[in-house]
């Protein structure tokens, strides 16, 4: 059986010009791009070009709001730093209740040491933010905002831009984590209100183990990591070359083919979620009737659990997630789903399949044809079972 790879929201395969692109900065341009010689301005030519097809990615001005991280979290966790730091006189933060881990976790902590006041703001039955409570939670004690662009496990949309201009028209910082559509859908941030954005390689065919920050001119950057005077003095430490070499090239790849992946991927996705609920009894698919990323499926099925599903889809050589990677083996609920406060869902979990450009149709047909027998195979017997529909917004 050829596998079947439809986790793309936890990493996706790198692109072979990624990888390409890669080599000579692992061989012949192995210069430390803080040295004078000539080797060390091979590495820092490399850097600049990746700085500029990052930049252009995301429609920033230019390079040098672009500032390379280890990946998401550290990208997150400067932003926050960075917000409460720009904004001494204020101590609280507004974050979603669906918001990545990285941000989550570092709020928590930084409010259980009695730093900041956190407002978290709740979503709606749709995963849609509850824009009422967002107003609500803004004032001018807020230092900084945090709400995700997409979320990595439903993936629903947020309307970030609007909701920066509402964040800075109460002077605070807004940072969006865009790690989840960076690369699968447009960004354009020259001359908007979004301070810092947050972005990942591997979620867009680069390389593991490299991301970056984009920092608007103007706002103030506290480094995360203290030391030598690397990226600007904003990020201390060597930098990764050919992961940031890696990076710029995923990213010219996927600026330049993002419009026509994203409605072949939209299609499939589609193909795959009627499929499955025509074929499927009992069967939802969470946030369908928001917006959502064009490549992400979370399905819940009932008297079903999620986890179980996941386990015999991979025996089928069919890989897919039922959350987070961040989260994987961990005994509680999605904290999504609790948030979304669908029953069936916080009871049985969802499965998430989450497609990217290399998904085809044959993937699609696979699924299909194992996946009902598995749900009906985990589902007590009953004697006479009625078919109905199950439909969420």
């Amino acid at each position: 059986m050829r596998p079947v790879y439809l986790d793309n929201n936890a990493t996706t395969r790198p692109d072979p010009d990624a990888v390409a692109a890669m080599l000579p900065y692992l061989a012949e341009h192995f210069g430390n791009p803080s040295s004078a010689h000539a080797f060390g301005a091979a590495s820092r030519e490399g850097m600049r070009k990746a700085r500029e097809q990052v930049a252009a990615l995301i429609g920033a001005r230019a390079g040098d709001e672009i500032v390379f991280t280890s990946g998401g979290t550290e990208g997150d966790n400067t932003a926050i730093h960075a917000g409460l730091a720009a904004n001494p006189g204020r101590n609280e933060i507004v974050v979603s209740a669906v918001e990545h881990p990285a941000i989550l976790t570092l709020v928590k902590r930084l409010e259980s040491e009695g730093r900041i006041k956190a407002h978290v703001v709740p979503v709606l039955p749709c995963g849609c933010l509850d824009r009422e409570r967002y107003r609500a939670a803004l004032s001018e004690r807020v230092a900084l905002v945090s709400i995700m662009w997409a979320n990595n496990e439903t993936g629903i949309v947020f309307p970030v831009e609007a909701l920066a201009e509402e964040a800075k028209a109460v002077g605070a910082v807004f940072h969006t984590d865009a790690v989840q559509a960076a690369g699968r859908a447009p960004i354009a941030l020259a001359g908007g209100a979004i301070d810092l954005l947050s972005l990942s390689a591997h979620k867009l065919h680069g390389p593991k183990g490299i991301g970056a920050l984009y920092v608007r001119r103007g706002v103030k950057l506290t480094p995360l990591i203290a030391g030598g005077k690397q990226e600007r003095a904003r990020r201390a430490g060597t930098e990764n070359v050919p992961g940031i070499v890696g990076f710029g090239k995923a990213a010219e790849i996927a600026a330049r083919r993002m419009r026509g992946d994203a409605a072949r991927m939209r299609s499939l996705r589609d193909r795959l979620e009627s499929g499955i609920l025509g074929r499927v009894r009992d069967a939802a698919a969470l946030g369908a009737a928001a917006e959502r990323q064009p490549n992400t499926s979370a399905i819940v099925f009932a008297e079903a659990e999620a986890e179980a599903v996941a386990t015999l889809l991979a025996r089928e050589a069919i890989a897919v997630s039922t959350g987070a990677a961040c989260s994987a083996g961990s005994a509680a609920p999605s904290h999504v789903l609790a948030a979304m406060k669908i029953a069936m869902a916080e009871k049985f979990g969802a499965v998430r399949f989450s497609l990217s450009r290399d998904t085809d149709d044959d993937d699609v047909d696979r699924v299909l044809a194992v996946l009902p027998d598995i749900v009906a195979g985990l589902r007590p017997a009953a004697p006479a079972p009625r078919r109905r529909e199950v439909a969420y917004a």
